[in-house]
């Protein structure tokens, strides 16, 4: 059983004005085989954290803490973090030429687990991996995500997670941009490994609609930077009938 343990979380960004807080104060555990459910509206702070926990350097901690199983995930590089079990899947995955996916999924694995796979174990994982994910075979070959199109990127942002199997997920608006068909396939994915590993899942999202196949144990909801309201998975359904404006206005009142 692994621990993610989030406490006074605060965090900034440079601006032309000087730093500007974008995280005010976040508490929240995630434990393995929970999947957590982040929504609110546009600029609330929900990519921050996420970047935040991976260790993005754009942005600054200025207070609060970040434990992986009692370990500081703060004080650790960035490979350091992705070693250590934590796996974020971007909204927008970035393009790496001249790597092709099977060198880098396996390098990947190789630096999590301390040792290169099995040659033969790993590819028959990966190609069965890939067929599940309705993935030609022909994309392990290509250069990460170059000339992918949205949902291929998606797709192999999951293939990766059923790979590297890490203790905590986070995805960050995985079902932006992709259609029904997609969505589908790729939060099937999001369950197997889950299923398979027992990792814990954050995930951030806009719309209920992926919730309908990934089913949350909790849902928060994210205003101003910090956890507004908190709940179960009907909390999702309300939000897609009244909104976040509630919300915000109680935040806004409270701040």
């Amino acid at each position: 059983m692994s621990t993610l343990q989030i406490r006074g979380l605060h965090v900034s960004v440079d601006a032309d004005g000087g730093p500007k807080e974008i995280l005010r104060g976040v508490d929240l555990d995630i434990h393995s085989g929970q999947t957590h459910a982040i929504m609110g509206p546009n600029g609330s702070g929900k990519s921050t954290l996420a970047y935040s926990i991976a260790g993005h350097p754009k942005y600054t901690v200025t207070a609060g803490s970040v434990l992986l199983d009692g370990e500081d995930v703060l004080a650790m590089s960035v490979d350091e973090r992705a070693r250590a079990g934590i796996f974020l899947a971007m909204q927008y995955p970035v393009e790496v030429p001249g790597v092709s996916v099977s060198n880098f999924l396996r390098t990947a694995k190789t630096a999590i687990d301390g040792q290169a796979p099995k040659l033969r174990t790993w590819v028959k994982d990966m190609k069965s991996a890939m067929a599940d994910l309705k993935m030609d075979a022909s994309f392990a070959e290509r250069d990460v995500n170059a000339g992918f199109s949205g949902g291929e990127k998606k797709r192999h942002e999951i293939l990766q997670l059923e790979l590297l199997r890490p203790k905590i997920a986070i995805l960050d608006e995985t079902d932006s941009g992709l259609d029904v068909d997609a969505l589908r396939v790729v939060s099937e994915g999001v369950n197997r490994a889950k299923e398979s590993s027992n990792m814990g899942v954050l995930l951030i999202t806009h719309y209920t609609r992926i919730l309908r196949y990934i089913r949350p144990d909790f849902v928060h909801v994210f205003v101003d930077g910090r956890i507004a309201h908190e709940g179960g998975p009907e909390l999702a359904e309300r939000l897609e009938d009244e909104g976040y404006d509630r919300f915000a206005d109680a935040a806004g009142r409270v701040g």
